[in-house]
């Protein structure tokens, strides 16, 4: 049985709001495609950085930069100064 496709109306619904407040910051004035390309990235990138971490911090039971409850086996490593 063949799947109903998404239709673009579809698509706009199911996508969330994005305040005004922050297009202006990441929007300044006319934008060439390498720009629009480079700011989708970099929204991306902090958005599933986040929420990689919030993933982690629910795992583990304790948030990053608090103190390791004395009852956990798994915690997050502690990062040693790089050397190059």
């Amino acid at each position: 049985m063949p799947r109903k496709l998404k239709t673009a109306t579809d698509a706009q619904t199911a996508l969330p709001s994005i305040p005004k407040e922050l297009i202006d910051q990441f929007v300044k004035g006319p934008m060439t495609a390498e720009a629009v390309h480079a700011a989708s990235a970099a929204f991306k990138k902090a958005l599933i950085e986040r929420a990689l971490g919030a993933e982690l911090g629910h795992h583990l039971g304790y948030a990053a930069g608090a103190v390791r409850p004395e009852d956990a086996t798994n915690h997050r490593k502690a990062r040693a100064a790089r050397r190059c």
